[in-house]
């Protein structure tokens, strides 16, 4: 199982960012996929969600700014990230729990590799 994640980089405080996570090894469909994030100095948390069927839960921080989608026929959960703010900057991880969307670190199966997201002031 691999999961690819991309689309990191540096924004300006306010600007927006689109990060994508390409999965391969597992049956897609049947998954719960979350991002995660770790920043500097910082335990990593829970994000944003999407369970098998779709439903999408957030952490309070990112709520009316963040949205996590995903395609089932790419193989791929975005997390499309607007209104950047520099406490967002983070190493993001996308992450994947065969039928739950994991809310925790603990309840991962696989993770991804991470992206580095800075935000400036």
């Amino acid at each position: 199982v691999q999961l690819q994640a991309s689309g990191g980089g540096l924004v300006q405080n306010g600007g927006s960012l689109s990060l994508s996570c390409i999965a391969s090894g597992l049956a897609f469909s049947s998954y719960g996929l979350s991002w995660f994030r770790q920043g500097p100095g910082k335990e990593r948390e829970f994000v944003a969600g999407i369970s098998w069927s779709g439903g999408t839960i957030y952490t309070d921080s990112v709520k009316g700014r963040f949205t996590i989608s995903r395609d089932n026929d790419e193989n791929t959960v975005y997390l499309q990230m607007s209104s950047l703010k520099p406490e967002d900057t983070a190493i993001y991880y996308c992450s994947a729990q065969f039928r739950r969307t994991p809310q925790a670190v603990g309840q991962v199966t696989y993770w991804g590799q991470g992206t580095q997201v800075t935000v400036s002031s």
